[in-house]
C-alpha cells in the first residue's frame, strides 16, 4: 500500500463521517456511538410497518402503542449519559 492510497482512504472516510452522523468520528465516545445505533434502530422499526407489526404481535400490543413506545425510547435510548471527567 502506498502513501497516496492511505491518503485517499482516509479522505474518503473523513467524507463519510462528515456526511453521515452514524458513522462516527475520532472524538466520539462509546456512549454517543451506542445512542446513535439505538436511535437508528428505533427509527427503522417505526418507519417499516411490517417490522412494527411484528413487534406489536410479539408483545401483544397495538401497532399504535408500539409506535409510541419506540418514539419514547428514542429520547434516552441508553439511559443518562455518563458524567464527564474534566482533566
Amino acid at each position: 500500500m502506498q502513501a497516496s492510497d492511505r491518503f485517499n482512504i482516509n479522505s474518503q472516510l473523513e467524507h463519510l463521517q462528515a456526511k453521515y452522523v452514524g458513522t462516527g468520528h475520532a472524538d466520539m465516545n462509546r456512549f454517543e456511538w451506542a445512542v446513535n445505533i439505538q436511535r437508528d434502530s428505533y427509527a427503522s422499526y417505526v418507519g417499516h410497518n411490517p417490522i412494527l407489526a411484528y413487534f406489536a404481535i410479539a408483545e401483544n400490543e397495538s401497532i399504535g402503542r408500539e409506535h409510541y413506545n419506540f418514539m419514547q425510547k428514542m429520547l434516552l435510548p441508553c439511559g443518562l449519559p455518563p458524567e464527564r471527567e474534566d482533566d
